[in-house]
């Protein structure tokens, strides 16, 4: 299992703009919102926790082997990393906002 990614081509994001500017997205119905954003990638954290998980009991059953339960480690490990590390930013910005003078 791999970290989530979101590519973005010139064509697809000339799309999106189009949309915004004609009023085709309202926030409410985007499906590629902020916050759908952040739930899949919150998706693909636990997932790959979860196939550490399955790794390691294969190989403690001697299914599996220690290169596949390290690499599974490794990746959720990784993945758990940079939420902590998005979450903070996103608490850190939160907390500038709410320091601005009115």
């Amino acid at each position: 299992m791999s970290v989530p990614t979101l590519t973005v081509t010139p064509s697809g994001a000339a799309n999106a703009y189009a949309r915004i500017q004609n009023g085709a997205l309202d926030g409410a119905g985007d499906k590629g919102g902020f916050g759908d954003v952040m739930s899949r990638a919150l998706q693909g954290v636990v997932s790959s926790g979860h196939e550490a998980d399955a790794q390691a009991v294969r190989a403690i059953s001697g299914e599996g082997n220690l290169t596949e339960v390290a690499t599974a480690v490794t990746r959720a490990e990784l993945a758990l990393q940079t939420a902590i590390s998005v979450r903070d930013k996103v608490v850190q910005a939160y907390q500038d906002v709410m320091r601005m003078p009115i």
